[in-house]
């Protein structure tokens, strides 16, 4: 993990595409503003979780003889 310090309005640039700005700072809450294209989705964390879950969760109720039958593969 790179670790970097950042002042309000200052940022970070990834990948050419992507800038992170620091936008605010009251005690030990940190608000960012994050620019991106929109092909590229942007999460919270807990939330990318939650998603990452339920589609395992999904993945995991699929029959999979179902679909090779609907596709009509043995």
């Amino acid at each position: 993990m790179l670790a970097l310090s950042r002042k309000r309005d200052e940022a970070i640039v990834i990948n050419d595409n992507i800038e992170v700005t620091v936008i605010d700072i009251k005690g030990d809450q940190v608000k960012l503003g994050i620019s991106a294209p929109k092909s590229i989705p942007v999460y919270r964390k807990e939330v990318y979780l939650q998603i990452q879950n339920a589609n395992q969760e999904a993945a995991k109720s699929v029959d999979l003889s179902q679909l090779k039958e609907l596709f009509g593969k043995k």
